[in-house]
């Protein structure tokens, strides 16, 4: 019996910035429920790159130096009645996820949701050591 290899999803020319967010909607919607609803307030942004102030605050030496970025006051961080701050925001910059993923050959929305579990980590609380060393020991 053959078996059936489902190819992933394949883009014919550079996708736009709303094929990002699609797949960053798409990567969200994988989150187990459990976990998504205490992503209430999370809004998700794409852009070319970072703005200038997000690269001198991050150190960049280039702006393909940073494929998301999550800015907001993670869950542990907040108080009890700590309801004045603005949405939660992940970043993707759409510039830098295309050149790795031509770099990488990596499957366009695996690299998405691995950038989005990564930045939805912060939310949580995750510093990049967290998530690298759960990264690690990932079987």
């Amino acid at each position: 019996m053959a078996t059936v290899t489902v190819l992933p999803r394949r883009f014919t020319s550079p996708p736009t910035l709303e094929e990002i967010e699609r797949l960053a909607i798409d990567a969200i919607a994988s989150i187990p429920p459990e976990l998504r609803v205490h992503m209430g307030n999370l809004v998700v942004h794409v852009a070319e790159f970072p703005d200038e102030e997000t690269e001198r605050e991050m150190g960049l030496e280039t702006p393909f130096d940073i494929l998301g970025l999550y800015r907001g006051v993670s869950l542990p961080q907040r108080g009890a009645n700590d309801a004045s701050h603005g949405p939660d925001m992940i970043f993707l910059y759409r510039r830098p996820l295309l050149d790795y993923w031509c770099e990488t050959g990596e499957d366009l929305g695996d690299l998405v949701l691995n950038v989005m579990i990564h930045e939805i980590g912060h939310h949580f609380g995750f510093t990049d050591d967290d998530m690298y060393g759960i990264e690690a020991n990932d079987p």
